[in-house]
């Protein structure tokens, strides 16, 4: 089954990915999932989830058996939302989280950006590959390529050691002052905030640029350089 069969959306948490899935019979939309999670294996390794299954009713053993097939490729399972009474139950039982709360000040990775403390990151070592979806609800700092068909949306900065081919939409809800920084941009469509790009050019901004918001109210392109 291709993984673009079932929908599957992919959103950052503070403490790792949330993985949304369509609806359809469990039997079909659990080895879809994991035949998403193989075409990404990279992306996904060593990552810690908690997965939304909709209105689905899972008992004991499907569940354990999902969550001993992720483990196997080495993913963490911590948590399973759902409509169902049954699915949440099942998951309680499991020792498994039934809702996503925000986790204490300390638990936070916190860094201070112009000043301003408290402020949080999701850091992804890795290429966003097409079909891929992250959102955060703060910064997002990419070290790998950003492929066409992959799309990046942050509250707050967008930052990309590696080429961006695909969707960024940095300052998502209405920050100005968001950039978005990468050694070389080529991508489907860029905005800050509630601006966006005209079209790029082939080949234009093949060298480390930073994007922000200029005065007139255009997004500008300027030589990422340290200061």
């Amino acid at each position: 089954m291709d993984e673009q069969t079932i929908p599957i959306q992919i959103k950052g948490l503070r403490d790792g990915l949330l993985i949304s899935i369509g609806d359809g019979e469990w039997a079909t939309l659990e080895p879809a999932l994991f035949e998403y999670i193989d075409s990404q294996d990279s992306f996904f390794r060593g990552a810690r989830i908690a997965l939304d299954v909709g209105a689905q009713k899972l008992k004991v053993n499907d569940l354990v058996s999902l969550r001993d097939k992720l483990s196997e490729h080495e993913i963490s399972l911590w948590a399973v939302m759902s409509e169902s009474a049954l699915t949440e139950k099942t998951a309680q039982l499991l020792g498994l989280a039934t809702r996503i709360s925000k986790p204490r000040p300390e638990q936070l990775n916190q860094f201070s950006v112009d000043g301003h403390n408290n402020e949080t990151a999701l850091f992804l070592d890795r290429t966003l590959r097409s079909g891929m979806r992250i959102e955060y609800p703060g910064h997002i700092v990419v070290t790998g390529d950003v492929n066409p068909g992959a799309e990046i949306i942050a509250e707050g900065n967008v930052l990309v050691w590696g080429r961006v081919r695909g969707m960024i939409h940095a300052g998502a809800k209405g920050d100005n002052s968001a950039y978005i920084c990468a050694l070389a941009l080529a991508p489907t469509h860029l905005r800050i905030a509630e601006v966006v790009s005209g079209k790029l050019k082939k080949g234009e901004n093949q060298t480390p640029v930073i994007v922000k918001i200029s005065k007139d109210g255009k997004l500008k392109f300027v030589p990422w350089q340290p200061e």
